[in-house]
């Protein structure tokens, strides 16, 4: 099953998690210090909450599909189409992911995506394809080069 994801930046996580817990009636699949996701089974959506100081904004959006072969086809597939997928594996968001990234025309940033496995770290900072300029952004979020986090 393929899903749309939507990671927000929010200020709260807690009342974010309390809202969106009523909102979908559903509890977070996996939560962390600043961070939490939810695995909406009804409308198909992966809703990622990543605390942040500019709450209320898009983080990324992504489609998770099931395995690593399905993002090797979504990366053919984009590059076909001409839009020069930037691929990445690793540690993102408290899992293990094999991923491609894309930007939209105004740069937002979308991701095709598998779990490999879940991890106890957050994961390495990295750089958004095109959407930010800064070396230690991960998702939309700035980090200190030496700490741990990315998405």
């Amino acid at each position: 099953m393929s899903r749309v994801q939507l990671a927000l930046n929010v200020t709260d996580l807690a009342a974010a998690v309390e809202f969106y817990s009523r909102l979908f009636a559903a509890e977070p699949a996996k939560r962390r210090p600043g961070y939490a996701n939810f695995a909406i089974a009804e409308p198909p959506l992966k809703l990622v909450l990543i605390e942040n100081t500019t709450g209320g904004s898009l983080n990324h959006l992504g489609v998770e599909v099931e395995s690593a072969a399905e993002v090797a086809t979504a990366e053919r597939r984009l590059t076909d189409a001409g839009l020069a997928p930037a691929p990445e594996s690793g540690t993102c968001c408290y899992a293990v992911q094999e991923k491609v990234w894309v930007n939209d025309p105004d740069g937002a940033p979308w991701e095709v995506y598998t779990v490999l496995a879940d991890s106890p770290t957050f994961g390495v900072p990295h750089e958004l394809p095109q959407a930010s300029s800064a070396a230690n952004v991960c998702c939309g979020v700035e980090h200190a080069t030496t700490a741990v986090g990315c998405c």
